[in-house]
């Protein structure tokens, strides 16, 4: 059974629960995370989120979110989940939106409602993605996802169309050292 960090109105730790308790249309506020992935070309892996998710099912999003275990550091957790989502490992992580919080009621009424600080990373291994958790996924530059979320912003998850744009202006693009 995966357990979520609650959060207090300030973001200090309350207590945990059950991740299938917890995403509700009443959902308490609780610790996340969101992970963007680049390439050595400086491209954003972007994925499609399956099918079969409770929440957001079938968008576009950033390449991986999470939530870390009760007590595990989060870049522990971003490691697990590169895993346990995309089949990969991740180098040169580095956090970019250390205080990024959001709310969101997907259109089954089922609400985000989470601290996200939001991390960079360079893929060190080759993708694998997980199909109970990744429908598709593509390569695109920057530019592009930006102009794309500008466009279509109806095919994204509303934590990438918030982040993305504070990411590049925060300088979390281009992609971070090697």
């Amino acid at each position: 059974m995966e357990l979520v960090t609650l959060l207090r109105e300030d973001g200090t730790e309350l207590g945990s629960a059950p991740k299938q308790d917890v995403h509700t249309t009443s959902t308490p506020l609780h610790l996340a995370f969101s992970c963007y992935l680049v390439n050595d070309h400086g491209q954003l892996l972007l994925t499609r989120r399956a099918l079969t998710k409770r929440t957001w099912p079938g968008v576009w999003t950033n390449s991986f979110c999470g939530h870390p275990a009760p007590g595990e550091d989060t870049e522990d957790a971003i490691r697990r989940r590169a895993e346990q989502e995309l089949g990969t490992r991740v180098a040169a992580l580095r956090v970019v939106l250390p205080d990024y919080r959001y709310r969101a009621v997907d259109a089954s009424g089922i609400v985000e409602n989470e601290i996200c600080p939001v991390f960079v990373a360079r893929i060190d291994a080759v993708l694998r993605p997980e199909p109970a958790e990744v429908a598709e996924h593509a390569w695109v530059d920057v530019e592009d996802a930006a102009h794309a979320v500008r466009s279509a912003p109806f095919a994204f998850s509303p934590w990438l169309r918030e982040q993305l744009p504070l990411l590049v202006q925060a300088n979390g693009f281009p992609p971070c050292p090697s």
